[in-house]
């Protein structure tokens, strides 16, 4: 599981900066910026630990074309289509529609095909279908992306209404409730599959497994395309040999470059471990890849690469293609390990049920990283903090590595010094001056104890897979997470750890949280839209369900000061008592798999938004000329060679969103065009 990043906006202090001036902004377009991250300590490294992390930097980025197209079955024809227009067209490129026509470029690199990166709703360029037939007919250089024997009018037939048509894939991903989920998402991991035909195909998968004496352990469908032909319904398996072979043949390639610098043989086990899966697509494999990967405790660089999470799947089944790249930071590090080495005191004084606490917690480390490479849905936008594996029985019987990401918080808070947000939405001068002074820290510390002890607490009662929340799943293990850290930041124990020394540090988490969750994360919705991401689901369903629980104890306060709503947190340990409460139900229904209650819990407090508020938010956030999502630049491994051997690895930052687009696009598409 994976923690995003909430809102752009700096909250307190940050780290020195460095001695040359570093711009972290690279440019703003549309609802988004695009940032810089730094790599500090690379330079320090091994001959061996450069390779490696040059290596694993070029499997991060080899799987590029997977992800569009899981996202959208024409999003690797658009993307194509839009890139030769760039690089080949001729005409007026300094007209305002050329400009828009960037724009929508860019737009689709950075959400990976044409639906939103996170409200999952498609987008579309700002200039006329006219315009757009006309700059691809005057395109006469370069190739487009047609099909054999397609002439360029047919190919325009074909991929205008695809790209302007309001009923042609609205959505990526539907969680509309009482709709087929499938048949109203557009994501690339059905074919001709209603909902119910895939949950009975799974179904009896599962059964077929369990009385053969196969491993029902095992996340069906996560490395796989479900389709059906002639009535006929199988899987078409993400492998060597198999569908998006001719991508996964390159991040073979560049793996098994990294086994042999791999800075230890538990971590040489790791890759090979990993390649082998690749080459079978045997999600047995996967598992045993992911035990081994969950005890390599001893290298310095690690990685994460695969198909891993499911958001992009209406039934939270199927995997999107992800890499991210990283090292340890020793000295961040110190916080999350003092975190790992108490989670079995954290599980005891819980307040869930003690039939869904574990005896025993395995293998719980924690670590803070400096990311050095992200890929697939992990780029550019990125998770600020991750917890892995997601299988439970793994993280029951194994453990579970949990990160923080703190060069990418760095490069948030850097890149947002100064731009009114928290003046805007806060409702008092005191409630600014504790968010300035211990806003950062407390944002670390949540993400530290989420991944860490959140995603890796409880268990499941015998007879429960893990699956039966179905496409609730996700925002419930969000929230479970969630609640778990919020539950914790205000307890006692965390100042005898020496975590933090002041109360303000959980009071201004608290404040933030029922901030973001009520009213600042709206900025994010389209007017009249209702809430789908499985994050936002999550912090709209605590905070409305914390403030429903302690109305009568005014817990949360709403008021109204110069015509404009804000949320206050008038008890914060009443509140801490509010989490606890909350956190037992989920954790019972995650236990339990009651599907009813999950989906009751969702649809009644974490769906529907205050058209009224939200419409003022709006307002208010237009006025700060701020851009609601961020995502980041890579930085470039260059390898010296001499005599063709490699001596020595430089990094490079660049600062030209399209040029790197370009250059991914150039030196990293491998899939065809139509899959």
């Amino acid at each position: 599981m994976m923690t995003l990043s909430i809102m752009s906006c700096s909250n307190g202090p940050v780290k020195e900066t460095q001695p040359e001036e570093f711009n972290f902004l690279a440019e703003r377009f549309a609802d988004l910026k695009i940032m810089r991250y730094q790599v500090p300590g690379f330079e320090e490294f091994s001959l061996q630990q450069k390779e490696l992390v040059y290596y694993l930097s070029q499997a991060a980025v080899a799987g590029r074309d997977i992800l569009f197209d899981q996202n959208y079955k024409y999003n690797l024809a658009i993307r194509r289509t839009l890139e030769n227009i760039i690089e080949n067209y001729k005409g007026d490129r300094d007209s305002d529609d050329f400009q828009e026509f960037m724009i929508y470029s860019k737009r689709v690199w950075f959400s990976n095909g044409i639906h939103h990166h996170y409200s999952k709703d498609k987008f579309y360029p700002e200039v006329s279908r006219g315009y757009f037939e006309t700059l691809i007919r005057q395109t006469k250089e370069g190739r487009f992306p047609m099909r054999e024997g397609q002439e360029k009018e047919e190919f325009i037939a074909e991929i205008i209404p695809v790209i302007f048509d309001e009923n042609i894939a609205p959505k990526a991903v539907s969680q509309e409730s009482g709709k087929d989920l499938l048949l109203n998402s557009a994501c690339n991991f059905y074919d001709g599959v209603t909902q119910i035909e895939a949950e009975e195909f799974y179904k009896n998968l599962k059964s077929y497994a369990a009385k053969n004496g196969s491993d029902t352990l095992v996340s069906f469908g996560l490395n796989s395309k479900l389709m059906k032909r002639n009535g006929i319904i199988s899987e078409e398996v993400y492998k060597l040999g198999g569908l998006y072979s001719q991508a996964i043949e390159q991040i073979i390639y560049w793996l098994k470059k990294a086994a042999t610098v791999a800075e230890n043989s538990h971590q040489q086990k790791v890759i090979e471990s990993l390649v082998k899966y690749y080459e079978t697509g045997d999600l047995t494999v996967w598992d045993e890849y992911n035990v081994l990967w969950v005890k390599d405790m001893d290298s310095h660089i690690d990685f994460v690469n695969g198909f891993i999470e499911t958001y992009g799947d209406p039934m939270g089944m199927k995997a999107t293609w992800e890499s991210v790249v990283n090292f340890k930071d020793v000295v961040a590090t110190k916080r999350a390990v003092i975190i790992s080495e108490n989670a079995q005191w954290f599980e005891d004084n819980s307040p869930v049920e003690p039939r869904f606490k574990k005896s025993e917690v395995k293998g719980v480390s924690a670590k803070v990283i400096t990311a050095a490479q992200l890929g697939g849905d992990c780029y550019p936008s990125t998770p600020i903090g991750i917890n892995l594996p997601n299988a439970d029985w793994i993280r029951k019987e194994h453990g579970s590595k949990s990160v923080t990401i703190e060069n990418i918080t760095y490069a948030y808070d850097q890149a947002s010094l100064g731009n009114g947000m928290i003046e805007e939405f806060a409702g008092s001068t005191e409630e600014i001056d504790l968010a300035k002074k211990y806003g950062s820290q407390a944002s670390n510390l949540h993400t530290d104890l989420h991944e860490c002890l959140g995603h890796g607490s409880g268990q499941l009662l015998p007879g429960t897979r893990g699956d039966e929340l179905k496409n609730y799943g996700s925002p419930l293990e969000e929230a479970r997470a969630d609640l778990f850290a919020l539950f914790y930041m205000a307890d006692p124990k965390l100042v005898e750890l020496g975590l933090f020394d002041n109360e303000g540090i959980y009071k201004v988490e608290y404040n933030s949280y029922i901030r973001n969750g009520l009213i600042t994360q709206l900025t994010r919705i389209e007017p009249g839209k209702s809430i789908e991401q499985a994050h936002m689901r999550s912090r709209q369903l605590i905070a409305a369900w914390s403030y429903e629980m302690g109305k009568d104890a005014n817990v949360i306060e709403k008021f109204i000061k110069d015509e404009k709503t804000y949320v206050k947190v008038n008890d914060h340990k009443a509140l801490q008592m509010i989490f606890g409460k909350m956190l037992a139900e989920i954790q019972r229904i995650k236990s339990e798999g009651d599907y009813e209650a999950g989906r009751d819990l969702i649809e009644k407090y974490a769906v529907q938004v205050d058209q009224a508020l939200h419409s003022e938010v709006l307002t208010r956030f237009k006025k700060l000329n701020l851009a609601p999502y961020g995502g980041f630049l890579n930085p470039v491994f260059v390898p010296v060679t001499v005599k063709g051997k490699i001596v020595d690895v430089k990094i490079e930052y660049p600062d030209d969103y399209t040029g790197q687009m370009l250059g991914y696009s150039k030196n990293f598409s491998f899939l065809p065009t139509y899959n």
